[in-house]
């Protein structure tokens, strides 16, 4: 019953279950419609659209049905051609998500939790993204927050007010969740039990010689398993591309490009910048001893070196004379840069003391003229142009949509190169064309033709190099629907060669697994089949299971679960046949031979309780706020969702 929960224990609000919980109230929050929420809906009996009411608050199709859809959109990221079948099994913990989170603010509104803005706010500012680069929360930053969950600031109060109530519920309750040793040293010794076995493995390659299926077997299998050929809808997308090449043409003028040079002169007029060696001491005295030594020919470095600690040596290098004189003073600047290379300066009083200066080198910068400039300004001047010529271009675009016209009429008006594809699934493949794969530039162009309907309004999608945008929008649109039988014919043919296989297969399997479970040792069985099948020893420990090969898992699941003597036929996971398990020894575990095992059992059933507390807990009190259920309804929306195309 927990194990979703327990699959959700990624928040940051908290740690052990009181987190598992808070993230399906999360979920339930950001899947449904928030706006519900404080209504005080009331109505003694179900509507037809009500899936379920919990307290004086219902929950509608269009929540769970909007659910489902961010839920499908969070797959397609991964896994563009899923549709309702891929999630169906997640319908279920969705709904139960919405109602926990429900009754968990209905009894926080009932026993009166009031949570202050205060503390909002505070959850507010940890959301990510809202602090910037200062560490402070940001209003622009929680706009984008906002912008991308796309939720309002009213629904994220209302998220974090109940998570809060959440948080202040659940600790208390789930603290203080011990497992005594007595009950984890049964379980320990369960889990060292060991058992042994036989497997033996029916494959389904064994049983396909001589089958071959007739026209009218293959159809019958083709209609009953027409869902297994399903192709994703396809459309036809028509691209009209805004970007560098409808600008090519746009260029910087003569007279632009001396007015930037002359607003940037600085930029290009002629420079210069020093090395320097410099000594700062406290007083003038020293400072004259350093100053005579160095004009004596003494390195400054050494002619410092009597002054000992007080004396504090350094040696910028390419120095700007602003960037020397914030350094040393306008004065020592002043000197420093007047003087030739060698030159020996000071000393000098300074803000932070006496000041001797050698100017070891001297790097001029003749700048460029205009002239000279020129194709460096004009390259800088004609990518701003043409950026903004590609956004009044987009803008005119878009007013062309605005106003009424259509696809073709935009190009047209434009005079914007158009590319249609070919049928594609929402990944950019073709069936028709195996070898068409649509360019990567078009991803966001591609997702949002796949959101449009067919009479929708064009959009206009930026293209994901950020060179430009494109004008996309439907053209054919195909149904999701199987693929014809002509298509797909040799793919039918082995499928119900397979199929056919593996009951022959199964079939076998059971009829050993009979005569083995009579009292037949496993090898003699397969041998009275008349089945060429390897017969292969099984030894486990229960606590082995956690580190298996899950392929291995199915089987020895079956090795714990029987008696001695017993057998059980297991499919394997990937396909290919059958196991047929025999138990042959059972040696029960002895946890007193292995007692850091005991203490570590303890500990893990320790929060296998806090989580039974939890769920006990919230099922409280859906019982105290009163929870109804509208099956019927609830069965309704499942089948439409997962029989339907989206």
């Amino acid at each position: 019953m927990l194990a979703s929960f327990r699959r959700l224990s990624k928040s940051k609000i908290g740690t052990g279950v009181m987190v598992a919980v808070l993230v399906a109230i999360l979920a339930g929050f950001a899947y449904g419609d928030l706006a519900n929420f404080g209504t005080g809906l009331t109505g003694a009996g179900l509507g037809s659209s009500t899936l379920a009411k919990v307290g004086g608050q219902e929950i509608n199709e269009k929540e769970l049905s909007d659910a489902m859809q961010r839920r499908l959109a969070e797959v397609r990221e991964q896994n563009p051609a899923a549709d309702y079948r891929a999630i169906a099994g997640d319908f279920d913990a969705l709904l139960q998500q919405m109602i926990d989170q429900r009754a968990i603010v209905a009894f926080g509104d009932k026993y009166g939790f009031d949570i202050s803005k205060r503390l909002i706010d505070a959850e507010i500012a940890d959301l990510p993204g809202v602090r910037g680069l200062n560490g402070k929360p940001s209003v622009q930053g929680y706009q984008a927050f906002l912008a991308q969950a796309r939720l309002s600031d009213q629904q994220v109060r209302q998220v974090l007010a109940a998570q809060i109530i959440a948080r202040y519920l659940l600790v208390p309750a789930t603290a203080e969740a011990r497992v005594p040793v007595g009950i984890a040293r049964p379980y320990t010794s369960m889990l060292l039990e060991e058992r042994q076995g036989e497997a033996a493995v029916i494959p389904f390659t064994a049983f396909i010689a001589g089958l071959k299926p007739k026209d009218a077997d293959l159809a019958q299998y083709y209609q009953v398993n027409r869902n297994r050929y399903m192709v994703p809808e396809q459309r036809v997308l028509r691209f009209a591309r805004i970007g560098s090449e409808q600008v090519a043409s746009v260029t910087a003028t003569d007279a632009e490009i001396a007015a930037y040079y002359n607003k940037n002169h600085a930029l290009y007029a002629a420079s210069e910048t020093r090395d320097i060696s410099q000594v700062v001491v406290p007083d003038q005295a020293t400072a004259s001893g350093i100053a005579a030594r160095a004009k004596g020919g003494a390195p400054l470095s050494k002619a410092a070196q009597p002054a000992g600690a007080n004396a504090a040596v350094s040696a910028p290098k390419a120095q700007t004379r602003q960037a020397y004189g914030a350094i040393a003073g306008e004065k020592t600047a002043a000197a420093v840069f007047g003087a030739s290379a060698g030159t020996v300066i000071g000393p000098m009083q300074s803000d932070f003391g006496w000041v001797v200066a050698k100017v070891d080198a001297i790097h001029a910068n003749g700048g460029k003229t205009l002239d000279a400039a020129k194709p460096e300004i004009a390259a800088k001047l004609n990518e701003e142009k043409r950026k903004a010529a590609i956004e009044d271009l987009v803008d005119k675009a878009q007013d062309a949509l605005d106003s009424g016209k259509n696809f073709s009429e935009v190009a047209s008006q434009l005079k914007l190169p158009v590319v249609t594809t070919p049928l594609i699934i929402a990944n950019g493949s073709s069936h028709a064309d195996p070898a068409y794969r649509a360019p990567a530039d078009l991803a966001g162009a591609l997702k949002a033709g796949f959101d449009l309907g067919p009479t929708d309004e064009p959009e206009i999608a930026a293209l994901a190099d950020k060179s430009g945008y494109v004008v996309v929008a439907p053209g054919q649109v195909v149904p999701a629907a199987p693929a014809p039988l002509a298509s797909i014919r040799d793919r039918v043919t082995s499928d119900w060669v397979m199929g056919l296989a593996l009951a022959k297969a199964k079939a076998a399997a059971g009829a050993i697994s009979a005569k083995a479970s009579a009292g037949v040792s496993l090898a003699d069985a397969v041998k009275q089949s008349g089945t060429v099948a390897p017969v292969q020893p099984l030894t486990a420990r229960r606590i082995d299971m956690t580190q298996a090969n899950p392929q291995a898992l199915p089987a020895l699941t079956a090795l714990f679960k029987l008696g001695a003597g017993k057998t059980q036929v297991v499919p394997d996971t990937q396909g290919r046949g059958f196991f047929v398990i025999k138990v042959t020894k059972i040696t029960p575990g002895n946890a007193m031979q292995a007692l850091s095992l005991i203490t570590r059992t303890q500990i893990g059933m320790q929060q296998s309780t806090t989580d039974d507390y939890a769920r006990q807990f919230v099922n409280a009190l859906a019982r105290d706020i009163k929870v109804t259920r509208n099956d019927k309804a609830i069965a309704a929306l499942k089948q439409r969702l997962i029989a339907g195309s989206d």
